[in-house]
């Protein structure tokens, strides 16, 4: 009903359509976004002695809590691609936020700790679902001219809904924050269920009048016009285009073709970098962070020090789009990379005084540098390798080295979050942070010595570099870094 209703009002030729249907599927981006920052206001409360739970929860059952979602995510991943293929990219999205729902709803119902391992697990398949089909859905339902701008959402819901946690961990009780959560993928599931799926699917289910529907109403225009029908004609050349990119197929051409193998490597060791930059832990465990950097005399609680955090992680969602187009993607990618390196250091050294004197003097430091992390991080560590590694793959092998990628990210950061607590309490905050800032200063010499850069440039062109001869410098400095 609500399809018909907006395609009455809609000027012919307007995007508002796109806008919408868009919008709306990137709430299952904002439930798991809210689910990666409740840990960072609940999991001390449930550890504290005020404990909703029926007594505190013990710290490794809070790593567990972290890391679970992407020990679960990682096979997941593959089963919602081989979901959107057979069943659709619209139920896809459902059955993501139906998981989401189910989280909150597992919390409500229990605070012993199998429901809350449980309801973090279910998660996994929320962040699978979410970086699986989401972009797919908006690549397939958006025109050219907006699809950066739409795609950039997906991001910035994710954010945004870290900073509506944060901030509501601060003012509101367990419970209360748990039925606001509930709320948003119930919603989506009521209002999403009125959404088309996408016209590429449908015509790959040989649905084509449904798929000129779709597309119609996607566009803002009469079915029967000559602009629907040319667009038509280019999705049914890019499906049959398609058709020779299967699984098997495209793993065979990974392995085998040098400057595609040399690639896909390039885009495994960014994506270490983009995952054990530290930034993930931070925002999981801000407030612990936060609590053992105050001194007392600072104005902000640990939750409202969190809120900061999400706020400059917006900041950077926004300032991310211009700053890729203006700067190139290597140029900001190292920068970052750098920059962030260097607030860990910093970090690190804070904390390391901290222990050797016992004062906690100058307690801005360790906000100011987060926040500096946190930024690096929105602006260009977790976007950038995405915008490279879809220039650097063809459309046959984009889909499979998206799901793989996706997969290696959650086994990396489902480590990362299950011992990220235990190691700081034996060997200290400022040993993590150094470790963290190692990861970022070695990719920065990686990135500087082997990434290329792909703004405006030919997949010819990015593998006729990659792939080519090779100088003895290059050699050597690859062969340093991947030993490192």
């Amino acid at each position: 009903m609500l399809k018909y209703t907006v395609k009455k009002y809609c000027a012919e030729g307007s995007k508002i359509n796109q806008i919408i249907i868009s919008v709306l599927m990137v709430l299952p981006v904002f439930s798991y976004g809210a689910a990666v920052g409740w840990m960072s206001p609940m999991g001390p409360r449930l550890m504290s002695k005020e404990t909703p739970a029926a007594e505190p929860v013990h710290p490794d059952v809070i790593s567990w809590m972290a890391s679970v979602v992407y020990l679960v995510g990682t096979p997941t991943v593959f089963l919602y691609g081989y979901i959107v293929d057979n069943y659709g990219r619209k139920k896809a999205l459902l059955l993501t936020s139906f998981s989401m729902a189910l989280c909150w709803i597992i919390k409500l119902y229990s605070t012993d700790t199998w429901a809350l391992i449980t309801a973090r697990a279910i998660v996994g398949m929320g962040v699978s679902g979410s970086y699986v089909v989401t972009p797919l859905y908006i690549k397939e339902i958006s025109e050219d001219s907006i699809r950066g701008t739409l795609g950039s959402l997906v991001v910035l819901s994710q954010n945004l809904g870290n900073l509506v946690v944060f901030i509501l961990g601060e003012y509101l009780s367990y419970k209360a924050i748990l039925w606001v959560c509930l709320a948003v993928p119930i919603l989506h599931i009521l209002l999403f269920m009125t959404m088309p799926e996408t016209p590429s699917y449908l015509l790959k289910c040989g649905k084509v009048e449904e798929a000129r529907d779709a597309l119609a109403w996607l566009r803002c225009r009469d079915g029967s016009e000559a602009v629907v029908d040319v667009e038509l004609q280019k999705l049914l050349l890019e499906l049959e285009h398609s058709k020779a990119g299967r699984f098997t197929t495209a793993i065979k051409t990974i392995v085998t073709d040098r400057s595609t193998f040399r690639a896909f490597r390039i885009t495994l060791i960014i994506t270490v970098a983009r995952e054990l930059c530290g930034c993930l832990a931070v925002l999981h465990f801000a407030s612990l962070i936060f609590k053992k950097a105050s001194d007392g005399g600072w104005v902000l609680t640990p939750n409202q020090q969190a809120a900061v955090l999400g706020a400059v992680q917006m900041v950077g969602s926004c300032t991310a789009s211009s700053l890729v187009e203006r700067t190139g993607r290597k140029p900001l990618l190292g920068t970052t990379c750098l920059v962030s390196g260097i607030a860990m250091c910093a970090l690190g050294a804070w904390f390391y005084a901290q222990t050797l004197t016992g004062v906690t003097g100058s307690s801005w430091l360790p906000i100011a540098a987060l926040c500096l992390c946190i930024y690096c991080d929105a602006a260009g560590l977790q976007p950038v390798p995405f915008v490279i590694m879809t220039e650097m793959f063809s459309f046959q092998l984009r889909g499979t080295v998206t799901s793989i990628v996706i997969a290696f990210a959650c086994a990396l950061v489902s480590v990362e979050l299950r011992v990220f607590q235990p190691m700081s309490s034996s060997v200290g905050l400022h040993f993590v942070f150094w470790l963290f800032a190692a990861v970022c200063i070695v990719s920065t010499v990686y990135i500087a010595c082997v990434v290329p850069e792909t703004k405006r440039r030919s997949l010819d062109e990015i593998y006729a570099e990659i792939g080519g001869k090779e100088t003895k410098d290059e050699k050597d400095c690859e062969a340093v870094v991947t030993k490192l």
